[in-house]
């Protein structure tokens, strides 16, 4: 069972990205697991306390990197294929909100990056 919580450290972000962020963490922790059905979105939204619209926007955004799978009468799905994918840009996104945090910009990473 997939559970979510909204957390308030991404506050610079747009807010369907940061349900798209915890949605994406849970896939990788394993709580979703591949061809795992995800809650409906109705039901998504209330316990994050936000408009079904913007998690619609998340998953939207989610399925567009290949994590999830829309099926016409089964739901939304997590993928197999992306799941360590999913794991890496979750990270990754944690990575680029802590150097926000601290005051670089992406250009700024991409270089420290690039340096490794």
């Amino acid at each position: 069972m997939l559970k979510v919580k909204l957390h308030s450290e991404g506050e610079a972000l747009a807010l369907y990205e940061r349900v798209a962020i915890e949605i994406r963490r849970a896939i990788a922790d394993g709580e979703a697991k591949p061809g795992e059905r995800l809650p409906p979105a109705k039901d998504l939204a209330a316990v994050l306390g936000v408009n079904a619209n913007t998690v619609f926007r998340a998953l939207r955004l989610l399925r567009d990197e290949g994590l999830l799978e829309f099926r016409r009468g089964h739901g939304v799905t997590v993928t197999g294929a992306a799941t360590e994918r999913g794991a890496v840009l979750s990270r990754a996104r944690d990575l680029v909100q802590f150097a926000q945090r601290q005051g670089y910009h992406r250009d700024e990473l991409i270089r420290i990056i690039e340096n490794l």
